[in-house]
């Protein structure tokens, strides 16, 4: 990773960190977000992982009056960074722990590979 990369990279985590903050708070059931990306295509490869703990919470959460907050929140915190998703509807997902027990016995990393 360049120097730049890590530079970036640790921008994008503490921007990340804050939207996370602010879902834990407001989102019921509402547990971690993550990233991915290839720096060598960024932003088009960028891709943030909003994950709650049970499909029905964030079934839930898709269909309240907060459905829009966590990419709202990601918007505005990436945008600060002059930071913009070609295909948010694409680059940010959901997902949750229910399914990566289901699906891949916890393993995160598999998941998300």
């Amino acid at each position: 990773m360049r120097k730049t990369d890590k530079k970036l990279d640790n921008q994008l985590r503490q921007s990340l960190t804050d939207v996370c903050e602010i879902a834990l708070q407001e989102l019921a059931g509402f547990q971690w977000l993550t990233h991915t990306v290839d720096y060598s295509r960024f932003p088009q490869s960028l891709k943030i992982v909003c994950v709650f703990d049970m499909n029905d919470e964030l079934q839930g959460y898709l269909e309240s009056d907060k459905k829009h907050l966590l990419k709202g929140l990601i918007e505005a915190e990436l945008s600060s960074l002059n930071i913009t998703l070609p295909n948010k509807a694409k680059q940010v997902i959901y997902d949750t722990e229910e399914n990566c027990r289901d699906q891949h016995d916890g393993n995160w990393s598999k998941r998300l590979s």
